[in-house]
This record gives structure tokens, C-alpha cells and sequence, in this order.
């Protein structure tokens, strides 16, 4: 071209989660069977969607206005519906007006992002989950800013780091918190939560706050919301339904906005997504209708309860598995369906192997690992050729820390135990070759 078209920040979206899987595809044409450990989407691990909810879904089908476009903001009766909820949480009050749906929240999060000054930076947790990471790093044209999770406090925010940074690097306005946490499976305590929402009130910043997986604590888990601790703050909490019916193809979340006009240049943000989004008319209808039903139904707090309990059930399932093993380490998780495990320092290096049997496989993993690949890369790739399981390494998660992320989602009791204990042997078997 005889301009350039690509923008800065153009190699910063990189999604690992999913484009592992174009490698494996091209293995499983060779012969490889595989095992997807690396998408958190319960429909595909087998979870089947209530009865109760499909019927509700069916009902609305027949309501004509599910089949037409609804207001930019969303359904008026959604959004009343769901600024309840937070209201009756007693902390940030709110109205409809402060709510607005998405196409999922991939779409949310390119819209916060992408609508953002060029210079306004977003600090945001490492490990980082990947959409928001790579949309704030795009959305700046440099590396994303971060502050560390502690893998030995439970992976709790440094909450003096994000002052110290905050403070003395005048480019940040603001700061994102995924709660719980994708790719760790941690929740953050009321405390520190209360206390990032202190450090931004006094710097003058304002929150996001990923909230995807808010309703999916476990009992060893805090759960507190954005909106119970973020007193005169502006903030941001971003939700859908993905997760939580679950519903990941109904491509539905929402963002609920704090404290708005607690600042005019907040404000003018808000409103520049909202008028980005007229450009789009709207979010899908159908979901929307669907929440003040599903969620307002009798039956609606006992579903909730099973999941939690279910995925706390398959949580302590892995730290059976993997939680006494020389060379690793299993941090138990809080919430969400995910969990981290962690080489410990100093057990990899740059020749270590797994045995693969099929030449033609072994000898493309060996591409894959010349040159320079961080420790993690080089397993999860010898694990894929070896055994057929997809997994992510955590230096994907734009992280320094060597590690596998997991899902408890297979639905299988006896497919899951037995690929948690194949990645265990396999994790040896590299620390050791």
C-alpha cells in the first residue's frame, strides 16, 4: 500500500486461548485426537441448560418484539430490572439510565477501550486476561500497563503497587480489576477491593471492573460486588449471561455505570460509547427479555447454588490431583471455572521434552519450540503433540509466571479426572526429562 494501514498496537491482539486451537486443528489432520482444556464455554464441555430456562427462552420466542430491534441502551425492562439488583446490593444506587447492553463483552471491552483517549492508560492485573489486555495495549499503541497478582496470598492484588504506579505515572486514568478472576479462578477481598476504590477516588481515576463470573464465588471466596465498595468513585462494572444460564452464544452482556456525573469528562466518556453504539442500533433483543425472567425466577438461586458447588466440588478434585506434587504448584481457586497450576522456579529449562510417538507430529512440535518460546509455550506445545490436550500457558496471560490454566468444565467425572492426572504425569515427566 502506498500508506501505511495497520495502527500501532496492531501486534498487540493476540488471543493464545484460541489460537492454539489452529495449531492443534492442523495436528488433529495428522492423526491427533484431541481434548479442549483451553475455551470456557460449558456448552461445549457437555453442561446441558436447565429445562426450566430453555422453556422460558421458547415463550419468548412467540413474542413478536423479541424479533425486533430495541433501544441502543437496551430493553427498558431489563435495564429497570437489573438496576434493582444493584440498588438493593446498598451501596452506588443507580437507575436503567445507567445501564447499557453489548453484544457480549467482547464487544464492551473494545468499545471502553477503543473509546478511550489515546494517552488515558488502563492498569489491569497480571496475569491479564487476554481481551482486555490486548484491547488496552492496542488502544495505546504500547505494552499493557499492569500491576502483579501474588500467587502466594491468593493471588490477591499488590493494592501499594497500583498507588505507587497510579500516582507517579500521570498517563493512567484508570484501573481494571477482574473479579473473579479469569485465568486464576481468584476472587478479591472486600478490603482490597474497598481500598483500589479509595486509591482511585483520591487520584482521580475511574474503575473497571470485569464482574462476568460474579455469581460464581465459591465458599472459600469473598463475594462482594463493584458496587458495595466504590463509595464516590466513577466506575464501570461489566456483566452478561454468558457464564451464568450459561448462555454463551446469546452473545449478550452490559456495563453498569458508577457515579457518572461525579465528573463531566467521565460523563462525556459514557456518553461517547453510547453514541457509539447508536451507530450499531442495538444489542440482540431476545437474551435481554430473557433476564428479568430467568433471573427473577423462583428457581433461578438454587441453579446458582449448584454451579458454585459443582465447580467448587471439581476445584478440590484438582488440588487432589495435583496439590502434593514435587515441582508443582496448585493455588486453590475462589470462583469462576478456572485454576492455575504453576511449575516452581527453577524446575524447567530451554531442552526440556516430552515423548511423542508420531514422527510427523513430533517433528512439527519441534518447529514450534525452536527459537524463543517461553518454558510454559514449550510444554503445553510437547503436551498437545503428546496427549491431544489443549491447554494455555500462563505466560500467555501476560504473565512472567511458568504455569497451565485449567477449566473445570468437562461434565464427564471420569474423562476429567483422567485427563487432570494425564496433564499431572505429563508436567513431571517434562520437569524431569
Amino acid at each position: 500500500m502506498r500508506r501505511d494501514i495497520v495502527p500501532a498496537g496492531a501486534e498487540s491482539l493476540s488471543y493464545e486461548i484460541r489460537e492454539i486451537v489452529v495449531i492443534a486443528e492442523k495436528l488433529e489432520k495428522l492423526g491427533l485426537k484431541l481434548t479442549y482444556e483451553n475455551i470456557g464455554d460449558p456448552i461445549a464441555k457437555g453442561e446441558e441448560v436447565a429445562p426450566w430456562i430453555k422453556e422460558e427462552i421458547k415463550k419468548l420466542m412467540d413474542d413478536d418484539e423479541t424479533w425486533a430491534y430495541c433501544n441502543t441502551q437496551g430493553v427498558l425492562a431489563t435495564r429497570e430490572f437489573l438496576a434493582a439488583k444493584v440498588n438493593a446490593l446498598n451501596g452506588c444506587q443507580i437507575t436503567a439510565d445507567d445501564i447499557y447492553f453489548f453484544n457480549g463483552l467482547g464487544d464492551a471491552v473494545a468499545k471502553i477501550f477503543g473509546h478511550l483517549k489515546r494517552e488515558a492508560r488502563v492498569i489491569g492485573p497480571t496475569p491479564a486476561y487476554s481481551s482486555h489486555s490486548s484491547a488496552e495495549a492496542a488502544h495505546s499503541g504500547y505494552e499493557h500497563l499492569t500491576y502483579r497478582l501474588d500467587p502466594n496470598n491468593n493471588w490477591e492484588p499488590d493494592v501499594d503497587e497500583i498507588y505507587n504506579k497510579a500516582k507517579y505515572n500521570d498517563s493512567i486514568a484508570g484501573i481494571l480489576i477482574i473479579n473473579p478472576h479469569n485465568p486464576t479462578g481468584a476472587t478479591v477481598s472486600k478490603a482490597n477491593l474497598k481500598r483500589i476504590c479509595e486509591i482511585a477516588e483520591e487520584l482521580d481515576l475511574f474503575i473497571i471492573c470485569d464482574e462476568i463470573y460474579n455469581e460464581l464465588v465459591y465458599s472459600n471466596g469473598e463475594p462482594v460486588k463493584l458496587a458495595e465498595v466504590i463509595g464516590n468513585a466513577c466506575g464501570i462494572s461489566i456483566k452478561g449471561i454468558s457464564k451464568e444460564y450459561p448462555w454463551p452464544g446469546s452473545r449478550c452482556g452490559w456495563m453498569e455505570v458508577y457515579n457518572k456525573n461525579k465528573d463531566p469528562q467521565f460523563a462525556k466518556y459514557i456518553e461517547t460509547i453510547l453514541k457509539a453504539k447508536r451507530l450499531e442500533v442495538c444489542s440482540t433483543t431476545l437474551p435481554q427479555k430473557s433476564i428479568p425472567i430467568v433471573m427473577g425466577h423462583k428457581n433461578y438461586p438454587a441453579h446458582l447454588k449448584m454451579r458454585v458447588d459443582k465447580f467448587e466440588a471439581r476445584a478440590n478434585e484438582a488440588r487432589e490431583i495435583f496439590g502434593s506434587t514435587k515441582g508443582i504448584k496448585f493455588i486453590q481457586p475462589r470462583g469462576a471455572f478456572y485454576m492455575t497450576v504453576l511449575f516452581e522456579d527453577g524446575v524447567l529449562g530451554k531442552n526440556k521434552t516430552l515423548h511423542i510417538e508420531n514422527p510427523v507430529i513430533r517433528e512439527e512440535i519441534e518447529r514450534l519450540c525452536k527459537g524463543k518460546i517461553a518454558d510454559d509455550k514449550r510444554f503445553v506445545y510437547y503436551l498437545l503433540g503428546a496427549t491431544g490436550i489443549i491447554t494455555v500457558p500462563l505466560t500467555s496471560f501476560y504473565s512472567k509466571i511458568n504455569g497451565i490454566r485449567l477449566t473445570s468444565l468437562e461434565e464427564d467425572d471420569e474423562q476429567r479426572r483422567k485427563t487432570f492426572c494425564l496433564i499431572r504425569d505429563k508436567m513431571i515427566e517434562f520437569i524431569n526429562s
